[in-house]
């Protein structure tokens, strides 16, 4: 027996050939029929020649592509006219924003110069109304005891005794009688003792030092014996002074003490000074 006698074939099976015969007769006889029923049909038949008109969808779809690009534009328009309102909404929120804050800022500036204008006017009065106090008093005093010695009277006698650019120097510094005493204070309505030295010969024209210690060496050193009105008078050391005040005469000062008392108008007894300078 051969070895490969178990082994399948691969090769197609070979049709039989009753099938062959068959397939061949079916053919021929499809064949025969379509040449029998060509032999009877019409010699002289015309061939068709109808055509089956397909719809025509073209303008249909033109209609609806038209429609379809009115619509996009429509609502591109939409939009944009919708992008520019709220823009234009936004800026005018911004303006009237700004607008407002402006009208506030104003408004807040007017107030604080009118209450600054009213504080001003306030201490203005009350100022004023100090200086007739004192002129009431100094003449009361004068006309019912001119030689009394009070402090009325001496002021009063201070004044007359002072002229020139002295009686200048008191002046101002009796307008500031009642003021505040605060430490570096150069004025208007607040002063320390130095501060109120400085202005009152600034506006005469006389540049002083600022400081108490300069001031008590800024011009010839008198004898407390030998005062003038506008002499500055110093409390301490020539050079080391803590404290000067101005001489108004009829044996008075006027100078920015302390915070307790302000500036005011004392006898040289009250408080004795160290020194003296006159620079006038």
């Amino acid at each position: 027996m051969s070895h490969t006698a178990h082994i399948p074939s691969h090769r197609k099976p070979r049709r039989s050939a009753s099938k062959v015969a068959l397939r061949a007769g079916v053919a021929g006889g499809v064949l025969s029929t379509i040449a029998v029923a060509g032999a009877a049909g019409p010699a002289n038949a015309e061939p068709v020649t109808e055509t089956i008109e397909m719809p025509t969808l073209t303008s249909g779809l033109a209609g609806t592509v038209a429609q379809s690009a009115e619509a996009t534009q429509r609502v591109a328009f939409n939009l944009e006219l919708n992008a520019e309102e709220n823009a234009a909404a936004t800026k005018a929120a911004q303006a009237a924003k700004k607008a407002r804050a402006e009208a506030e800022r104003r408004a807040e500036a007017k107030e604080k110069a009118e209450a600054a204008a009213r504080a001003k006017a306030a201490e203005a009065a009350a100022r004023a109304s100090r200086t007739a106090e004192r002129t009431t008093l100094a003449t009361a005093s004068g006309s019912s005891d001119s030689g009394s010695g009070t402090v009325a009277g001496t002021a009063k006698k201070a004044t007359t005794q002072a002229t020139g650019s002295a009686a200048s120097v008191i002046a101002f510094a009796q307008a500031q009688l009642g003021d505040a005493y605060v430490m570096g204070s150069t004025g208007p309505n607040a002063w320390d003792c130095s501060g109120l030295v400085q202005a009152a010969y600034r506006q005469i024209g006389v540049d002083l030092p600022r400081v108490s210690g300069d001031q008590s060496t800024a011009g010839t050193q008198v004898s407390l014996s030998n005062l003038q009105p506008g002499d500055i008078l110093y409390w301490g050391g020539a050079g080391s002074a803590y404290h000067t005040a101005i001489y108004v005469g009829g044996g008075e000062f006027i100078g920015a003490q302390n915070p307790s008392s302000g500036v005011v108008q004392k006898s040289l007894d009250w408080d004795p000074p160290s020194g003296a300078v006159r620079v006038l």
